[in-house]
């Protein structure tokens, strides 16, 4: 098989459990709009089908399960290949252009959702946030405070 059919369908099917499904759902429509406008309706149906049951596989894990809905769109891509082989450029333009921009790098962490923290003090209160680990040493705070004046209010280390 194509190795850009198959870096596409692995892409769009990677793409479908982001924050950025529906910009790769729109690249995809866009490119069957062109090849063929008459099976749309199908495509955007089974895209929207595929996509629950790879968030359904991601939330439970099932790796095979992926990998049979990935494999699924690779046949779809190499058929419209096969029909139209210049439609190997408008793949490679679709992964490269559309597709591969809204993916994280692969070494990055898996990514779960956006997180905000908001935080408010006031008087002598300290705030402290992290967005991973963080240790805290206590009794160095403590002597940091002394020594900058914000312990008791004195001014100076008692």
């Amino acid at each position: 098989m194509d190795p850009v059919v198959l870096a596409v369908a692995t892409a769009l099917v990677s793409a479908m459990a982001t924050d950025a499904w529906q910009q790769a759902r729109s690249s995809t429509v866009a490119l069957w709009q062109r090849a063929h406008p008459e099976h749309v309706p199908a495509i955007e149906d089974e895209l929207t089908d595929v996509r629950d049951e790879v968030l359904e596989a991601r939330r439970t894990h099932d790796v095979a399960a992926e990998e049979r809905l990935t494999g699924g769109w690779q046949l779809k891509f190499q058929r419209l290949v096969r029909d139209d082989p210049a439609l190997a450029r408008e793949l490679q333009r679709l992964l490269e252009q559309e597709l591969a921009p809204l993916l994280p790098p692969p070494d990055s962490p898996p990514h779960s959702g956006a997180v905000q923290q908001t935080a408010n003090a006031s008087g002598r209160a300290g705030v402290i946030q992290a967005g991973g680990s963080i240790t805290i040493n206590e009794a160095a705070r403590a002597q940091d405070r002394r020594r900058n004046g914000w312990w008791r209010g004195t001014g100076s280390a008692s």
